[in-house]
């Protein structure tokens, strides 16, 4: 459990009371949150019209997510000899994600049929045009979804937004530099300072988060209200209450028996980024975050390098219960429930279709649209009941695809003897807190490890 692994970011210095003001950047979130939430009631045509605002800085975010996967991955694997090692990360973690998606699916299977959410809803004629709308370039065969991974160039992949494409280019650039040995290590350095640089930008981009918190939240109120909510209430507790044991049940005990982690001391540690995607809906938006903070950690950075990129298009907890859940809901609501044979086999088409979800804008609804197309097209028009409550329900999806690839990155390198444990411990007892500073790279962030293999591998 306490392998030390190599390489590993450098110890943090604790915050500076001078220079750590970044509380202060929280605080004005949650501020932000509730002012929006307070205009979107008093004001509900002008809150809509602040749409914009919360859009904009989720792509200001969107925008850096590219460039830090690929130093984050580069760096990870270029450092590392033996090529072996990273083809064993990532198929462990390929497998872990098929398994625990298939769980979370089954899962919202369960509940779904416990609660039986859709009784006694109708569908009007103008929910079954946004259903037909969401379900609209929503699917996508498996073969359209393997070639989307490949680049049109390699700089398209920079450009196109598409994590697997900027992912795969990563992977085959970090191979390159492992090949090349000494001669690429003036590469890898000049990756690092790029890596600072983009920090340092994120750093700057963060700032603006209070903004992007009032405007997003503000709209969604604006456009919602209370009335629209209340006969739907059944299947948003339901959903939230279902990813809320999801991760302290499944994968706390999980994590308590593999890693000997405490959940709730990871959700502690991990709590500014949880704030951050509660209020934007995006868990893309504390990307950059998780992969700073599991490196803070203990956890290696080949393993964080590779979990946390593919985890984010394979690993998704949170819209695999949705998934099912929805569905369930949506035929009930139409009045044609679906047999057991029928919830089986909508299961295994789902575990395919959650894989592409996070290629999609809206991932979540249009991917059950596309699914429910493919699969059942006569319940497609139902996805338009869904319409009104998905923005508040993407933002369970997204905490608890954000837990599930924190406890992944954790997991895998446990498996792979790639953690410190006693560091693990330190960090998330409180006694070597998260350095604010290395997100800007005034600590090294991102300087280029030496290229030595861990004990014992």
């Amino acid at each position: 459990m306490a392998t030390q692994s190599a390489p590993q970011p450098p110890p943090a210095r604790p915050a500076k009371s001078g220079r750590d003001r970044t509380h202060y950047l929280y605080l004005a979130v949650i501020a932000a949150v509730l002012v929006g939430i307070a205009v979107g009631f008093a004001a509900p045509g002008v809150a809509v019209e602040l749409k914009p605002l919360g859009t904009g800085f989720v792509n200001l975010i969107k925008m850096m997510i590219s460039p830090i996967i690929f130093c984050t991955i580069v760096l990870g694997v270029g450092s590392v000899r033996k090529a072996a090692k990273v083809g064993a990360v990532g198929g462990l973690a390929l497998g872990y994600f098929l398994v625990m998606s298939t769980v979370a699916l089954a899962i919202g299977l369960v509940v779904g049929n416990i609660l039986e959410p859709g009784s006694g809803l109708h569908l009007t004629e103008s929910l079954r045009h946004a259903g037909e709308a969401q379900a609209k370039g929503a699917s996508e065969s498996t073969s359209d979804f393997l070639l989307g991974i490949i680049p049109t160039t390699m700089v398209s992949a920079f450009t196109g937004g598409q994590v697997l494409q900027t992912l795969l280019v990563a992977l085959l650039a970090g191979f390159a530099l492992q090949a090349l040995g000494t001669a690429g290590e003036p590469v890898l350095r000049g990756i690092a300072h790029i890596q600072k640089l983009v920090f340092r930008i994120l750093s700057m981009i963060m700032w603006a988060a209070p903004v992007g918190a009032f405007g997003a939240m503000a709209a969604v109120v604006g456009a919602t209200g209370v009335d629209a909510l209340k006969s739907l209430a059944v299947i948003m507790i339901g959903f939230y209450i279902t990813c809320l044991l999801f991760v302290i049940v499944v994968l706390g005990t999980l994590l308590r028996l593999v890693a000997g982690v405490n959940i709730f001391a990871l959700l502690k540690y991990l709590g500014r980024e949880f704030l951050l995607i509660l209020s934007t809906s995006s868990s893309e938006s504390a990307l950059p975050r998780l992969i700073a903070k599991m490196e803070h950690l203990g956890v290696s950075r080949p393993v964080v390098g590779i979990t946390v990129p593919t985890g984010y298009s394979f690993n998704l907890d949170g819209t695999a219960i949705y998934l099912t859940m929805s569905s369930l809901f949506v035929a009930e609501a139409m009045g044609q429930p679906l047999s057991v044979s029928q919830q089986i086999s909508l299961l295994l088409f789902m575990i395919v279709a959650s894989k592409g979800a996070a290629g999609v804008t809206g991932a979540g609804l249009a991917t059950l649209a596309g699914g429910l197309q493919s699969h059942r097209p006569e319940l497609v028009d139902g996805v338009g009941l869904i319409v009104g409550i998905d923005r508040f329900m993407s933002e369970a999806r997204a905490l608890t695809n954000f837990a599930g690839n924190a406890v992944a990155t954790i997991l895998i390198g446990t498996w792979t003897k790639e953690i410190d444990g006693a560091r693990c411990r330190e960090v998330l007892g409180g006694r070597m807190p998260f350095d604010e500073s290395s997100l800007a790279g005034d600590d090294g962030h991102g300087a280029v490890p030496e290229r030595k293999e861990p004990a014992g591998v």
